[in-house]
C-alpha cells in the first residue's frame, strides 16, 4: 500500500512538472532582471556618432547599447559619396539594422530617431523588437508628409534641380533651419561638418510614398505588437508634431505619445537631451520583463 500511494505520487509530480508552461523564448534568452540591450538607429545624413551622448547615459546605466552605421554614412561631405548611395533604399537601411539584431541573444528595444524611427517601425512589424521608441520618427507610407516647413526643409537641402539623380548634400542652411535652429551656433558648425551624403531614393521613398510602386515604407500596424514610445518636438521644422502625432494614431493600440516644448528635430543631441534620455529610460525600464 505505501508503494503504492509512493507511485501515485511520483506521477502527479511528473504530470506537474511536464504540464507546466514552458518560458517564453526571451525568458529563455535574457536572465531575470537583466537590462534589455538598446539598438539605436540613426537617421538621414548622420552617422552613429549623433548618439554618442544617449549611448554614454544609458551605457553608465548598465545597458548594452549597439548603433549601427547605416551603409555608405561614414563617408563624411569633404569625401566623394559613394555612387552605390543612388540606388540604396530605405530597405536596404532595414536590412542592415535587421542583420545586427539577428546576432543579438534576445529581441532588443529600438530607439530609432527621424529616418531611423520609420526603420524602427518596419522591424518592429517583423517582430524583431521587444519595445520601440520613435524620436522625432519618419513617416510610413499612408501618413500624409503634408508640412510647410517641411517641404522648405526639404527643398533647402535637396539645393538644385537634378540633385535627385545622385547623393544628397546637405546644405549648412538647410541643416539649421531644418534641425538645429535652437542649437547654439558652434554646435550647428560641429554638427555640420560630421555629416554624410544621403540616398535620394530613400529620400523619394519616404517623402513621395504615394508615387513608389514598390511600396518600401509601407508598414502594417496590425503586425506592431510591441509597446511603442512616439516622441515629438514642439519646434521640430523637419517632422513637426502634426505629422508624429499621425504616427502615434496609426500605433495607438499600443503607442504612448510625448511632446516635449521648446525642442527642435535633434533633440537627441542638442541642449537638454539628458531629460529626453531620462524620459526613455523611465519608459524603458517600466517595461514588462
Amino acid at each position: 500500500m505505501k508503494r503504492a500511494a509512493c507511485v501515485v505520487l511520483a506521477i502527479l509530480v511528473a504530470l506537474m512538472v511536464f504540464a507546466a508552461p514552458a518560458p517564453a523564448a526571451d525568458a529563455l534568452k535574457r536572465p531575470a532582471g537583466e537590462k534589455p540591450t538598446l539598438v539605436m538607429i540613426h537617421g538621414m545624413f548622420v552617422g552613429p556618432w549623433c548618439w554618442d551622448s544617449f549611448r554614454a547615459y544609458f551605457e553608465a546605466r548598465g545597458y548594452r547599447v549597439v548603433t549601427p552605421t547605416l551603409r555608405y554614412h561614414d563617408i563624411p561631405l569633404n569625401a566623394p559619396a559613394d555612387p552605390r548611395l543612388t540606388e540604396t533604399g530605405v530597405l536596404d537601411y532595414a536590412a542592415d539594422v535587421e542583420k545586427e539584431i539577428r546576432t543579438l541573444p534576445a529581441k532588443p528595444v529600438l530607439i530609432g530617431h527621424s529616418m531611423g524611427g520609420l526603420i524602427a517601425q518596419i522591424l518592429a512589424s517583423r517582430g524583431l523588437a521587444k519595445a520601440a521608441v520613435l524620436v522625432a520618427p519618419a513617416f510610413p507610407r499612408g501618413v500624409s508628409p503634408l508640412s510647410w516647413t517641411g517641404l522648405k526643409s526639404a527643398w533647402m537641402n535637396v539645393g538644385r534641380w537634378g540633385s535627385w539623380n545622385e547623393p544628397i548634400r546637405p546644405t549648412f542652411e538647410g541643416t539649421v533651419y531644418s534641425s538645429l535652429h535652437r542649437m547654439p551656433p558652434e554646435q550647428q558648425r560641429w554638427v555640420y561638418e560630421r555629416l554624410s551624403y544621403e540616398s535620394p531614393k530613400a529620400a523619394l521613398e519616404i517623402g513621395f510614398w504615394f508615387l513608389d510602386r514598390k511600396k518600401a515604407t509601407e508598414v502594417d500596424e496590425t503586425r506592431v505588437t510591441c509597446p511603442v514610445l512616439t516622441i515629438a518636438a514642439e519646434e521640430d521644422r523637419l517632422l513637426p508634431p502634426s505629422i508624429v502625432r499621425k504616427v502615434h494614431e496609426k500605433y495607438r493600440a499600443v503607442s504612448t505619445y510625448l511632446e516635449f516644448p521648446g525642442r527642435d528635430h535633434f533633440l537627441i543631441a542638442e541642449p537638454g537631451w539628458e531629460e529626453v534620455a531620462g524620459l526613455v529610460e523611465r519608459w524603458v525600464a517600466g517595461l514588462k520583463p
